[in-house]
């Protein structure tokens, strides 16, 4: 069996596409996946599974919670290396001391044309970041919320995005680890 991590996009945020991670387990559980794991509440689950292709695993996820609770998240499921791989390229390590100011956004595919140079033009001056092939790093010093470039970074790549700050990053890799 194949271990995958599970990010899902927009659940449980600011009171919508609610989803309590018991009943995330309880989907998954039903799809056949082993040793379901979730870390808090915006979505992010570790399990292992028979199946090999990813595409078609996180679509038949995506549609599974649209029958059970009635709307259908973007579901991206990385193996444990490529998140390793992600953890290792951090370009900000001095960001992970403040791991809530660190954030990875993983890409859905890799941008064909981002537009680096707005996302540039709305950073602060003490904010950072980084294009690495399907991972986007965000180092923002004075957080995520005041961010006028985290706000843009989906839009500026041209591509499906769901972030996660480094705390949750590690801790999920932790996770995929023990399977």
């Amino acid at each position: 069996m194949k271990t995958f991590i599970a990010l899902f996009r927009g659940i449980n945020v600011v009171g919508r596409n609610k989803l309590p991670m018991e009943q995330l387990v309880s989907i998954l559980e039903s799809l056949g996946l082993k040793d379901v794991e979730t870390y808090i509440q915006s979505g992010n689950a570790v399990f292992r599974s028979k199946a090999s292709d990813a595409t078609r695993l996180a679509t038949k996820v995506s549609a599974a919670i649209e029958e059970a609770r009635g709307f259908r998240p973007a579901v991206m499921l990385l193996e444990p290396r490529e998140l390793q791989m992600a953890i290792e390229a951090n370009p900000f390590r001095e960001g992970e001391a403040e791991p809530n100011k660190l954030h990875l956004y993983f890409l859905g595919s890799a941008p064909k044309q981002p537009d680096l140079a707005a996302l540039q033009d709305l950073a602060s001056a003490r904010e950072r970041f980084a294009l690495k092939d399907r991972v986007f790093y965000l180092h923002a010093p004075d957080g995520i919320g005041r961010s006028k470039l985290a706000a843009r970074v989906e839009k500026s790549l041209g591509v499906a995005a769901t972030a996660r700050n480094w705390r949750t990053v590690t801790r999920v890799a932790e996770m995929a680890e023990g399977d």
